[in-house]
């Protein structure tokens, strides 16, 4: 039986892990991305702003982690949104919206006791690598 592919995936470009976990992983052509949340790759800090900057962070430090993976957006399949708030759902969504323009992935949200470092969300992924076809 041959072996499968399993590749730890890091940037410098989005946090370091705050545990003991990696900020994403490959297996073969699956991309697992660990959840991410609203903070300052170069501070290590939670972006002042409340949900809207903390979403915009959390997906472009996503974006990052994808590109590091060699793919983007377009490759996600499945997201799970957790919010502190479950009323900021629709301002999440708006700005989700911008990130995410077609070929939508299958989506989870829920709202959750607390986030990391008091963050108001957490968002985690999972991308496929490869050419994609419509069946």
């Amino acid at each position: 039986m041959s072996s499968i592919i399993k590749k730890v995936i890091s940037t410098a470009k989005a946090p370091a892990a705050i545990g003991a976990y990696s900020q994403a992983v490959l297996v073969d052509r699956t991309v697992y991305v660990s959840g991410q949340v609203g903070l300052d790759p170069s501070t290590g800090q939670l972006v002042p702003g409340g949900v809207v900057e903390e979403t915009k962070q959390a997906l472009t430090n996503l974006g990052e982690i994808l590109k590091a993976a060699g793919c983007d957006f377009t490759n996600v399949v499945k997201t799970t949104v957790l919010l502190a708030d479950i009323n900021d759902f629709a301002t999440v969504n708006e700005i989700y919206k911008m990130y995410f323009k077609s070929n939508l992935p299958a989506r989870a949200a829920y709202q959750v006791a607390a986030l990391p470092r008091g963050s108001r969300i957490e968002i985690e992924a999972v991308a496929v690598l490869g050419p994609f076809s419509s069946a």
